[in-house]
């Protein structure tokens, strides 16, 4: 049974060659945070183990739940910063995991028929590890299943992607979406589509909303923030811009969250400017973003996303955080908050 939603386009792929056995040795998952991508690479680990048979998982074998309880012994997950080597990179997967993961693999499964390394974020292997990886991909051993999980394809080695067969997760339609949510979770319509905005098509961000205040709690606490900056003159600017920076220092994803939060409000000041309000992410904003809108011409706001798009593309490039988020509230525009 398979609990990855809204990707039917890839299990109709994967499917007859887990029948037959003539599975990939490794895949490329690739999709937006919170997609699906570690929910498919689970289900794919237990395809390859369960004992009913290769293909679709039964779920309910011993293989199956000790695969999703995370207690089985063939299955191995690298995450960035949760490794032997946490201390000394932080955001990054070192040569040390790597290593220790290949060699395990390279004995034969202890309880299951084959061994699968889960790396999530491949993106983030250190050029050490993901050299160490290719090693492996290249003479790949018998029993063995790699899936890497990334959400940007492009900063993955390329000869570790040529050797994997990709595999890309897209987010789920609204009338999906809203169906589920509605149906399995009792929300309204209303609520389910004010999710469905918010998480863009992402149903692992709508659950975990959904299970957690905090997660929408922190993103109003966050427009707050930022509105207060706009609103405000350099100097408030730079203090903002200096805890986005002492944020990214300690929590790289949390400051990047941070920022597509800024660019997604700004996207949706250009549709205001568009006639395009049935789009609108922040929808619960309207009103707000309707007086933005009306100090601002569309090239302002244009120039101010794509400036957004370079500090992101900086920040990944490993510039100075604060240098560069000074330089994005230089150029916020003056009249941004202002009516």
């Amino acid at each position: 049974m398979w609990t990855t939603y809204g990707q039917d386009h890839l299990l109709r792929q994967l499917e007859p060659g887990l029948r037959q056995g003539r599975q990939s040795h490794a895949y490329l998952l690739v999709g937006p945070p919170q997609v699906g991508k570690m929910s498919l690479a689970i289900n794919l680990a237990q395809a390859v183990n369960c004992l009913e048979g290769p293909g679709v998982p039964c779920g309910s074998c011993t293989q199956c739940t000790r695969i999703v309880q995370g207690h089985h012994a063939d299955i191995r997950v690298l995450i960035p910063g949760e490794g032997e080597n946490a201390r000394s990179a932080r955001f990054a997967i070192g040569i040390v995991d790597v290593h220790e993961v290949l060699r395990r693999v390279s004995l034969n499964p202890f309880e299951g028929a084959t061994s699968v390394v889960i790396v999530d974020g491949a993106e983030s292997l250190t050029e050490d590890a993901a050299n160490a990886l290719l090693k492996m991909l290249e003479e790949p051993p018998p029993q063995v299943m790699f899936l890497l999980l990334t959400a940007n394809e492009s900063a993955v080695l390329a000869t570790i992607r040529s050797r994997c067969q990709s595999l890309t997760l897209t987010p789920m339609s609204k009338d999906n979406m809203v169906e589920r949510l509605v149906t399995e979770r009792q929300v309204t319509n209303e609520e389910a589509e004010h999710l469905f905005r918010l998480s863009r098509g992402c149903l692992g961000w709508a659950i975990n909303a959904l299970d957690d205040s905090q997660i929408l709690e922190q993103r109003q606490a966050d427009l707050e923030k930022m509105r207060e900056a706009l609103d405000a003159g350099l100097e408030t600017r730079f203090t903002y811009a200096n805890e986005v920076a002492s944020l990214f220092g300690s929590d790289r994803d949390a400051a990047k969250a941070l920022l597509a939060l800024w660019l997604r409000w700004w996207r949706d000041l250009l549709l205001i400017k568009e006639g395009a309000e049935e789009f609108l992410q922040n929808a619960d904003h309207a009103d707000s973003l309707r007086r933005q809108a009306s100090s601002l011409n569309t090239a302002q706001i244009v120039r101010f996303i794509n400036d957004l798009t370079q500090t992101l593309s900086n920040l990944d490039s490993n510039v100075s955080p604060r240098l560069a988020m000074e330089v994005l509230m230089l150029n916020l525009p003056i009249e941004a908050g202002q009516v």
